[in-house]
């Protein structure tokens, strides 16, 4: 559960950033709703993140328990 709080992070961003992005439209801010469109891209980007490293720490979970498998 190595990136759940990259996971949660980019989620929470998102939100943000969509929150920003409908105020900007709503009031006719370009620069508010290109800031929402920037926290949501960041927000989906720390959310892969999270993801990869979960991947990679259940395929390394993995190959231990495989090696400690052989082993014995």
């Amino acid at each position: 559960m190595d990136g759940f709080k990259d996971k949660i992070t980019g989620e929470k961003d998102k939100l943000k950033g969509d929150a920003k992005e409908k105020y900007g439209e709503l009031t006719e801010d370009k620069q508010k709703e290109a800031e929402g469109k920037i926290d949501k891209a960041k927000g989906e980007a720390k959310k892969k993140y999270g993801e990869a490293k979960d991947k990679v720490n259940e395929e390394i979970n993995k190959f231990k328990n495989n090696e400690n498998n052989e082993t014995k």
